[in-house]
């Protein structure tokens, strides 16, 4: 492997969002490669508890609805309700290929502390994330809609110990990316050599 090409994967990576997806489908084959290289992801103890669900097709639909009808539940008549925000819970989703629910499985009688799982599910999803960008393709991790709503978790196949932690947002995209902005990494490190 070509180091150079590995960094520039790692640093050219972005968010690309709906509003960015041509519409194009990606196909079936290159999502289970994503989620293959996903049950790749560092964790401890070997508890792979990272749980997908993948929408595509009507399932799109199916998903827009549920996660509108939730919100709409459990906001409307309430100053928290936006209908700009339901608009888009409704209609942002049928403009990706495939979304991805990042489900995080616990079990009942789990020894090691929430954080070694909820790290080892973030690290499947950046192993999601960086083949997103060496495909060429968009995507971005959302950590809205309905995912702090406990009563979505039956609808993701999840259970009472079990956390949704967001979804894969996943499409073709054919604007450039713009370039990344970060700080210096000397202003985030102490190195201590004595």
């Amino acid at each position: 492997m070509n180091i150079e090409d590995l960094n520039k994967v790692i640093r050219e990576r972005r968010s690309v969002f709906p509003k960015d997806y041509t519409g194009e489908k990606v196909d079936d084959k290159i999502v289970h490669q994503l989620l293959e290289n996903a049950n790749w992801a560092p964790n401890h103890k070997r508890t792979e508890p990272w749980r997908f669900k993948v929408f595509c097709r009507e399932g799109l639909k199916n998903f827009a609805d549920f996660q509108a009808k939730d919100y709409h539940n459990r906001c409307y008549g309430t100053d928290k309700f936006l209908e700009r925000k339901h608009h888009n819970l409704l209609n942002n989703p049928l403009r990706c290929s495939h979304i991805i629910s990042i489900g995080m499985y616990r079990a009942a009688d789990a020894i090691l502390p929430e954080m070694e799982d909820i790290a080892a599910v973030s690290c499947a999803v950046q192993n999601v994330l960086l083949s997103i960008h060496a495909y060429g393709l968009g995507g971005y991790w959302s950590t809205g809609g309905v995912t702090y709503s406990k009563s979505a978790k039956p609808f993701f196949d999840l259970e009472e110990n079990d956390s949704l932690l967001g979804f894969i947002y996943l499409g073709v995209t054919e604007n450039s990316l713009e370039v990344g902005k970060r700080q210096p990494i000397e202003q985030k490190v102490t190195w201590c050599k004595d």
